[in-house]
Protein backbone atom coordinates (compact mmCIF):
# COMPACT_ATOMS: atom_id res chain seq x y z
CA UNK A 1 0.00 0.00 0.00
CA UNK A 2 1.85 3.29 -1.04
CA UNK A 3 1.44 6.30 1.44
CA UNK A 4 -0.90 9.36 0.87
CA UNK A 5 -1.10 13.09 2.87
CA UNK A 6 -4.21 13.93 4.27
CA UNK A 7 -5.03 17.09 2.16
CA UNK A 8 -8.02 19.86 2.27
CA UNK A 9 -9.00 20.60 -1.40
CA UNK A 10 -12.22 21.56 -3.59
CA UNK A 11 -13.44 17.99 -4.74
CA UNK A 12 -16.71 17.68 -7.01
CA UNK A 13 -17.10 21.48 -6.50
CA UNK A 14 -17.13 20.29 -2.27
CA UNK A 15 -14.63 21.45 0.05
CA UNK A 16 -13.61 18.23 1.57
CA UNK A 17 -10.49 16.31 2.95
CA UNK A 18 -8.86 13.40 1.14
CA UNK A 19 -6.09 11.24 1.07
CA UNK A 20 -3.74 12.42 -1.71
CA UNK A 21 -0.48 11.03 -2.85
CA UNK A 22 2.27 14.45 -2.85
CA UNK A 23 -0.49 16.55 -2.21
CA UNK A 24 -3.01 16.00 -4.88
CA UNK A 25 -4.90 12.83 -6.38
CA UNK A 26 -4.34 11.42 -9.53
CA UNK A 27 -7.14 11.99 -12.29
CA UNK A 28 -7.21 9.98 -15.50
CA UNK A 29 -9.28 7.74 -17.33
CA UNK A 30 -10.29 4.51 -17.94
CA UNK A 31 -8.86 2.11 -20.52
CA UNK A 32 -8.56 -1.20 -21.48
CA UNK A 33 -12.11 -4.03 -23.11
CA UNK A 34 -14.22 -4.12 -20.07
CA UNK A 35 -12.77 -1.69 -17.62
CA UNK A 36 -15.08 -2.28 -14.54
CA UNK A 37 -15.52 -0.87 -11.05
CA UNK A 38 -15.41 -3.60 -7.69
CA UNK A 39 -17.11 -2.50 -4.16
CA UNK A 40 -14.18 -3.32 -1.83
CA UNK A 41 -10.93 -5.37 -1.89
CA UNK A 42 -12.47 -9.07 -1.04
CA UNK A 43 -11.75 -11.88 -3.38
CA UNK A 44 -12.59 -15.73 -4.29
CA UNK A 45 -12.27 -17.74 -7.07
CA UNK A 46 -14.80 -15.29 -9.42
CA UNK A 47 -12.85 -12.41 -8.53
CA UNK A 48 -14.01 -9.66 -5.96
CA UNK A 49 -18.40 -8.15 -6.01
CA UNK A 50 -18.23 -6.22 -9.51
CA UNK A 51 -19.93 -2.91 -9.01
CA UNK A 52 -19.95 -2.05 -12.56
CA UNK A 53 -18.82 -2.38 -16.01
CA UNK A 54 -18.04 0.91 -17.48
CA UNK A 55 -17.27 2.72 -20.71
CA UNK A 56 -13.31 3.40 -21.54
CA UNK A 57 -12.09 7.24 -20.84
CA UNK A 58 -14.59 7.42 -18.13
CA UNK A 59 -13.17 10.27 -15.68
CA UNK A 60 -11.83 8.65 -12.34
CA UNK A 61 -10.33 10.05 -9.51
CA UNK A 62 -6.98 7.90 -7.62
CA UNK A 63 -6.87 8.55 -4.08
CA UNK A 64 -5.29 5.54 -2.76
CA UNK A 65 -3.57 2.18 -4.67
CA UNK A 66 -3.11 -1.29 -3.41
CA UNK A 67 -1.71 -3.93 -4.53
CA UNK A 68 -2.98 -4.51 -8.00
CA UNK A 69 -6.12 -1.83 -7.58
CA UNK A 70 -6.78 1.35 -7.45
CA UNK A 71 -9.24 3.26 -4.89
CA UNK A 72 -11.66 5.86 -7.11
CA UNK A 73 -13.14 8.40 -4.98
CA UNK A 74 -16.59 8.59 -7.39
CA UNK A 75 -18.73 10.97 -5.18
CA UNK A 76 -18.38 12.40 -2.01
CA UNK A 77 -19.12 9.54 -0.18
CA UNK A 78 -18.48 6.79 -2.31
CA UNK A 79 -15.67 4.99 -3.57
CA UNK A 80 -14.84 2.21 -5.38
CA UNK A 81 -11.49 -0.19 -6.59
CA UNK A 82 -11.04 0.27 -10.09
CA UNK A 83 -8.08 -2.92 -11.63
CA UNK A 84 -4.54 -0.69 -12.44
CA UNK A 85 -4.56 -1.72 -16.13
CA UNK A 86 -7.80 -0.26 -16.80
CA UNK A 87 -6.49 3.24 -15.67
CA UNK A 88 -4.38 5.71 -17.78
CA UNK A 89 -3.59 9.40 -17.22
CA UNK A 90 -4.46 12.05 -19.44
CA UNK A 91 -2.20 14.92 -19.54
CA UNK A 92 -4.98 17.41 -21.49
CA UNK A 93 -7.19 16.35 -18.34
CA UNK A 94 -8.19 19.53 -17.22
CA UNK A 95 -10.25 19.03 -14.23
CA UNK A 96 -13.53 21.05 -13.39
CA UNK A 97 -14.37 22.56 -9.70
CA UNK A 98 -18.22 20.69 -10.33
CA UNK A 99 -19.95 18.76 -13.20
CA UNK A 100 -23.70 19.43 -14.05
CA UNK A 101 -26.04 17.57 -16.23
CA UNK A 102 -27.74 19.22 -19.13
CA UNK A 103 -31.30 18.16 -21.17
CA UNK A 104 -32.50 14.49 -21.90
CA UNK A 105 -34.33 13.08 -24.90
CA UNK A 106 -36.48 9.65 -24.59
CA UNK A 107 -36.76 8.43 -28.06
CA UNK A 108 -36.41 5.11 -30.41
CA UNK A 109 -35.61 3.54 -33.51
CA UNK A 110 -36.72 0.36 -35.30
CA UNK A 111 -34.93 -1.63 -32.98
CA UNK A 112 -34.06 0.03 -29.27
CA UNK A 113 -35.56 2.46 -27.25
CA UNK A 114 -32.56 5.65 -26.32
CA UNK A 115 -31.83 7.60 -23.15
CA UNK A 116 -29.76 10.56 -23.77
CA UNK A 117 -28.35 12.62 -20.68
CA UNK A 118 -26.20 15.57 -21.59
CA UNK A 119 -23.45 15.64 -19.60
CA UNK A 120 -19.77 18.06 -19.79
CA UNK A 121 -17.75 15.26 -18.76
CA UNK A 122 -17.41 11.81 -19.32
CA UNK A 123 -18.35 10.42 -15.55
CA UNK A 124 -18.57 7.12 -13.82
CA UNK A 125 -22.19 5.39 -12.81
CA UNK A 126 -23.53 2.10 -11.77
CA UNK A 127 -26.73 0.51 -12.52
CA UNK A 128 -29.48 -1.53 -10.91
CA UNK A 129 -33.00 -3.48 -12.28
CA UNK A 130 -35.96 -3.29 -9.91
CA UNK A 131 -38.90 -5.35 -10.28
CA UNK A 132 -42.74 -4.78 -9.49
CA UNK A 133 -42.81 -2.64 -11.06
CA UNK A 134 -40.11 -3.44 -14.00
CA UNK A 135 -37.69 -0.04 -14.10
CA UNK A 136 -33.76 0.53 -14.68
CA UNK A 137 -31.92 2.88 -12.18
CA UNK A 138 -28.83 4.25 -12.94
CA UNK A 139 -26.63 6.65 -10.50
CA UNK A 140 -24.21 9.55 -12.31
CA UNK A 141 -21.41 10.23 -9.72
CA UNK A 142 -19.96 13.37 -9.37
CA UNK A 143 -22.11 15.56 -11.03
CA UNK A 144 -25.18 17.96 -9.94
CA UNK A 145 -28.67 18.56 -11.64
CA UNK A 146 -28.90 21.47 -14.16
CA UNK A 147 -31.50 19.06 -16.17
CA UNK A 148 -34.40 21.76 -17.21
CA UNK A 149 -36.05 19.55 -19.86
CA UNK A 150 -36.74 16.12 -20.74
CA UNK A 151 -37.75 15.50 -24.11
CA UNK A 152 -39.88 12.26 -24.66
CA UNK A 153 -40.86 11.20 -27.87
CA UNK A 154 -43.64 8.66 -29.36
CA UNK A 155 -40.74 6.63 -30.88
CA UNK A 156 -40.32 4.76 -27.40
CA UNK A 157 -41.84 2.21 -27.42
CA UNK A 158 -40.74 0.10 -24.12
CA UNK A 159 -40.06 3.20 -22.01
CA UNK A 160 -43.14 4.48 -20.14
CA UNK A 161 -41.58 7.40 -17.97
CA UNK A 162 -37.41 8.69 -17.46
CA UNK A 163 -36.69 10.92 -14.98
CA UNK A 164 -34.38 11.43 -12.13
CA UNK A 165 -33.64 12.63 -8.31
CA UNK A 166 -30.62 14.62 -6.90
CA UNK A 167 -30.12 11.92 -3.98
CA UNK A 168 -26.95 13.19 -2.91
CA UNK A 169 -25.12 16.63 -3.84
CA UNK A 170 -23.23 15.11 -5.86
CA UNK A 171 -24.67 11.71 -7.19
CA UNK A 172 -27.68 12.06 -10.06
CA UNK A 173 -30.09 9.41 -10.20
CA UNK A 174 -31.79 7.98 -13.27
CA UNK A 175 -35.07 6.00 -13.42
CA UNK A 176 -36.22 4.22 -16.28
CA UNK A 177 -39.63 2.93 -15.85
CA UNK A 178 -40.28 0.19 -18.16
CA UNK A 179 -43.79 -1.22 -19.73
CA UNK A 180 -43.14 -4.66 -19.55
CA UNK A 181 -42.42 -6.50 -16.39
CA UNK A 182 -39.57 -8.72 -17.66
CA UNK A 183 -36.44 -7.03 -18.31
CA UNK A 184 -35.15 -7.78 -21.72
CA UNK A 185 -31.39 -5.91 -21.24
CA UNK A 186 -29.84 -2.37 -21.85
CA UNK A 187 -26.48 -0.91 -22.43
CA UNK A 188 -24.86 1.79 -20.98
CA UNK A 189 -21.95 4.23 -22.80
CA UNK A 190 -20.97 7.56 -24.12
CA UNK A 191 -21.16 9.16 -27.31
CA UNK A 192 -19.05 12.11 -26.76
CA UNK A 193 -19.95 13.66 -23.16
CA UNK A 194 -23.68 11.97 -23.70
CA UNK A 195 -24.21 9.28 -21.20
CA UNK A 196 -26.38 6.71 -23.45
CA UNK A 197 -28.77 4.02 -21.79
CA UNK A 198 -29.75 1.56 -24.70
CA UNK A 199 -33.02 -0.01 -23.80
CA UNK A 200 -33.76 -2.98 -25.40
CA UNK A 201 -37.82 -4.14 -26.03
CA UNK A 202 -39.36 -7.04 -25.83
CA UNK A 203 -39.97 -8.77 -28.86
CA UNK A 204 -43.03 -8.58 -30.16
CA UNK A 205 -43.94 -11.91 -30.82
CA UNK A 206 -43.02 -14.11 -27.46
CA UNK A 207 -42.47 -17.34 -29.27
CA UNK A 208 -38.82 -19.05 -29.40
CA UNK A 209 -38.80 -19.37 -32.76
CA UNK A 210 -38.69 -15.46 -32.91
CA UNK A 211 -35.19 -15.28 -30.76
CA UNK A 212 -31.85 -15.22 -31.16
CA UNK A 213 -30.22 -17.47 -28.62
CA UNK A 214 -26.74 -17.51 -27.70
CA UNK A 215 -24.78 -20.99 -26.32
CA UNK A 216 -22.10 -20.99 -24.60
CA UNK A 217 -19.97 -24.28 -24.07
CA UNK A 218 -17.90 -23.26 -20.87
CA UNK A 219 -14.09 -23.68 -20.48
CA UNK A 220 -12.35 -25.21 -23.58
CA UNK A 221 -8.97 -25.08 -25.32
CA UNK A 222 -6.02 -24.71 -22.32
CA UNK A 223 -8.76 -23.82 -19.88
CA UNK A 224 -9.80 -27.01 -19.05
CA UNK A 225 -12.58 -26.72 -16.06
CA UNK A 226 -13.60 -29.46 -13.89
CA UNK A 227 -12.94 -33.33 -13.61
CA UNK A 228 -15.15 -36.15 -13.16
CA UNK A 229 -14.48 -37.90 -9.63
CA UNK A 230 -14.41 -41.22 -11.43
CA UNK A 231 -13.42 -41.12 -15.13
CA UNK A 232 -11.05 -38.27 -15.10
CA UNK A 233 -13.41 -36.68 -18.55
CA UNK A 234 -12.98 -33.10 -18.39
CA UNK A 235 -15.22 -30.34 -18.37
CA UNK A 236 -14.54 -28.56 -21.38
CA UNK A 237 -15.22 -31.45 -23.34
CA UNK A 238 -19.01 -32.59 -21.62
CA UNK A 239 -19.75 -28.79 -22.09
CA UNK A 240 -19.70 -28.85 -25.31
CA UNK A 241 -21.03 -32.23 -25.91
CA UNK A 242 -24.45 -30.70 -24.31
CA UNK A 243 -24.29 -27.28 -26.00
CA UNK A 244 -24.46 -28.90 -29.38
CA UNK A 245 -27.27 -30.90 -28.22
CA UNK A 246 -28.73 -27.77 -27.14
CA UNK A 247 -27.93 -26.25 -30.20
CA UNK A 248 -29.63 -29.08 -32.09
CA UNK A 249 -32.98 -28.85 -30.04
CA UNK A 250 -33.36 -25.08 -30.11
CA UNK A 251 -32.42 -25.09 -34.08
CA UNK A 252 -35.47 -27.88 -34.00
CA UNK A 253 -37.67 -25.21 -32.64
CA UNK A 254 -36.65 -22.65 -35.77
CA UNK A 255 -34.80 -20.54 -33.03
CA UNK A 256 -31.75 -18.66 -34.49
CA UNK A 257 -28.83 -20.05 -32.44
CA UNK A 258 -25.17 -18.34 -32.21
CA UNK A 259 -22.43 -20.45 -30.54
CA UNK A 260 -19.52 -19.05 -28.60
CA UNK A 261 -17.43 -21.84 -29.27
CA UNK A 262 -17.87 -25.14 -31.48
CA UNK A 263 -14.25 -26.87 -30.91
CA UNK A 264 -12.27 -26.93 -28.23
CA UNK A 265 -11.17 -23.44 -28.34
CA UNK A 266 -9.15 -20.81 -25.87
CA UNK A 267 -11.50 -18.05 -25.43
CA UNK A 268 -10.83 -15.63 -22.40
CA UNK A 269 -14.24 -14.18 -20.87
CA UNK A 270 -13.60 -11.12 -22.58
CA UNK A 271 -13.25 -12.65 -25.41
CA UNK A 272 -16.32 -14.67 -24.85
CA UNK A 273 -18.31 -11.03 -23.78
CA UNK A 274 -17.34 -8.98 -26.54
CA UNK A 275 -18.14 -11.90 -29.29
CA UNK A 276 -22.06 -11.89 -27.40
CA UNK A 277 -22.11 -8.03 -27.81
CA UNK A 278 -21.62 -7.74 -31.13
CA UNK A 279 -23.93 -10.54 -32.28
CA UNK A 280 -26.13 -9.33 -30.02
CA UNK A 281 -28.79 -12.18 -28.82
CA UNK A 282 -32.17 -11.73 -26.97
CA UNK A 283 -30.70 -14.05 -24.37
CA UNK A 284 -27.77 -16.81 -23.45
CA UNK A 285 -27.39 -19.51 -22.32
CA UNK A 286 -23.49 -20.87 -20.88
CA UNK A 287 -23.42 -24.41 -20.02
CA UNK A 288 -21.15 -25.55 -17.00
CA UNK A 289 -20.83 -28.79 -14.66
CA UNK A 290 -20.20 -28.21 -11.03
CA UNK A 291 -17.16 -29.58 -8.79
CA UNK A 292 -17.30 -29.46 -4.87
CA UNK A 293 -15.14 -31.19 -2.40
CA UNK A 294 -17.35 -33.26 -1.09
CA UNK A 295 -18.21 -35.97 -2.80
CA UNK A 296 -21.65 -36.03 -1.62
CA UNK A 297 -22.89 -32.90 -2.78
CA UNK A 298 -24.83 -33.17 -6.45
CA UNK A 299 -27.67 -31.84 -8.63
CA UNK A 300 -28.62 -28.79 -10.63
CA UNK A 301 -28.17 -25.30 -10.41
CA UNK A 302 -28.77 -22.08 -12.08
CA UNK A 303 -27.27 -18.62 -11.39
CA UNK A 304 -28.16 -15.20 -12.82
CA UNK A 305 -26.55 -11.52 -11.56
CA UNK A 306 -29.02 -9.54 -11.87
CA UNK A 307 -32.83 -9.76 -10.70
CA UNK A 308 -34.90 -8.56 -13.82
CA UNK A 309 -33.07 -12.11 -15.25
CA UNK A 310 -33.89 -14.42 -12.56
CA UNK A 311 -37.07 -15.32 -14.24
CA UNK A 312 -35.71 -17.06 -16.77
CA UNK A 313 -33.26 -19.07 -14.66
CA UNK A 314 -36.44 -20.31 -12.56
CA UNK A 315 -38.16 -21.54 -15.07
CA UNK A 316 -35.31 -23.55 -16.70
CA UNK A 317 -34.40 -25.17 -13.23
CA UNK A 318 -37.57 -26.24 -12.83
CA UNK A 319 -37.58 -28.17 -15.77
CA UNK A 320 -34.04 -29.61 -15.11
CA UNK A 321 -35.20 -31.02 -11.72
CA UNK A 322 -37.82 -33.06 -13.60
CA UNK A 323 -34.39 -35.43 -14.95
CA UNK A 324 -34.57 -36.94 -11.44
CA UNK A 325 -31.36 -34.27 -10.34
CA UNK A 326 -31.22 -33.29 -7.06
CA UNK A 327 -31.57 -29.03 -6.20
CA UNK A 328 -28.37 -27.62 -5.51
CA UNK A 329 -30.59 -24.15 -6.33
CA UNK A 330 -31.23 -20.95 -8.14
CA UNK A 331 -28.36 -19.02 -7.12
CA UNK A 332 -28.56 -14.73 -7.61
CA UNK A 333 -25.92 -11.82 -7.46
CA UNK A 334 -23.37 -15.02 -9.37
CA UNK A 335 -20.23 -12.94 -10.14
CA UNK A 336 -19.72 -15.16 -12.74
CA UNK A 337 -17.95 -12.85 -16.04
CA UNK A 338 -20.72 -13.70 -18.68
CA UNK A 339 -23.43 -12.94 -16.08
CA UNK A 340 -22.30 -9.66 -15.96
CA UNK A 341 -23.41 -8.32 -18.69
CA UNK A 342 -26.78 -6.08 -18.60
CA UNK A 343 -27.68 -6.55 -22.11
CA UNK A 344 -29.40 -9.23 -22.44
CA UNK A 345 -31.18 -11.90 -20.18
CA UNK A 346 -28.93 -14.86 -19.43
CA UNK A 347 -28.83 -17.66 -17.20
CA UNK A 348 -26.01 -20.29 -16.12
CA UNK A 349 -26.81 -23.86 -16.32
CA UNK A 350 -24.43 -26.15 -13.81
CA UNK A 351 -25.79 -29.22 -15.29
CA UNK A 352 -24.61 -31.12 -12.32
CA UNK A 353 -22.06 -32.16 -10.37
CA UNK A 354 -18.38 -34.17 -12.08
CA UNK A 355 -17.40 -34.45 -8.50
CA UNK A 356 -20.08 -36.52 -7.64
CA UNK A 357 -20.48 -40.55 -8.71
CA UNK A 358 -23.85 -40.64 -9.19
CA UNK A 359 -23.96 -37.06 -11.52
CA UNK A 360 -20.74 -38.18 -13.37
CA UNK A 361 -22.23 -41.30 -14.64
CA UNK A 362 -25.39 -39.45 -15.91
CA UNK A 363 -22.95 -36.77 -17.51
CA UNK A 364 -21.12 -39.34 -19.61
CA UNK A 365 -24.38 -40.67 -20.84
CA UNK A 366 -25.08 -39.42 -24.40
CA UNK A 367 -28.68 -39.49 -23.96
CA UNK A 368 -28.28 -37.50 -20.78
CA UNK A 369 -27.06 -34.58 -23.23
CA UNK A 370 -30.24 -34.74 -25.09
CA UNK A 371 -32.33 -34.69 -22.08
CA UNK A 372 -30.67 -31.42 -20.83
CA UNK A 373 -31.30 -29.77 -24.19
CA UNK A 374 -34.87 -30.81 -24.47
CA UNK A 375 -35.43 -29.60 -20.36
CA UNK A 376 -33.44 -26.30 -21.19
CA UNK A 377 -35.36 -25.42 -24.06
CA UNK A 378 -38.74 -26.62 -22.23
CA UNK A 379 -37.45 -24.27 -19.40
CA UNK A 380 -37.33 -21.29 -22.25
CA UNK A 381 -40.72 -21.93 -23.89
CA UNK A 382 -42.58 -21.54 -20.23
CA UNK A 383 -40.75 -18.19 -19.78
CA UNK A 384 -42.16 -16.94 -22.48
CA UNK A 385 -45.38 -18.11 -21.85
CA UNK A 386 -45.45 -16.47 -18.44
CA UNK A 387 -45.17 -13.05 -20.03
CA UNK A 388 -48.10 -14.04 -21.96
CA UNK A 389 -50.74 -14.95 -19.35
Amino acid sequence: MIRFLLLSCIFYGVQTTIHAQQNSFLAGRTTGELPYLEYGLGDDRLGGAKMTYLDTNILVRIVDSIKDDYKIQLSQSHIAWLPKINFKTDSLLILQPYYLTGSWKVFGDDKYDYVHIALNEKLPYKSIQQINPSKIVVDIFGVTCNTNWITQLNTAKEIKNAYFEQVEDDVFRVIIELKHSQHWGYSIYFEENKLVVRVNRQPPVLNISKLKIAVDAGHGGENIGANGVSSGIAEKTYTLKIAKELEKALKKERAKVFMTRVKDTTLSMIERTLMLRKEAPDILISIHLNSSGKDSVKGASTYYRYIGFRPLTQSILKRMLELGLAEFGNVGNFNFSLSGPTDYPNCLVEVAFLSNKQDERRIRNPTFHKQVAGKIVSGIKDWLQKMQG
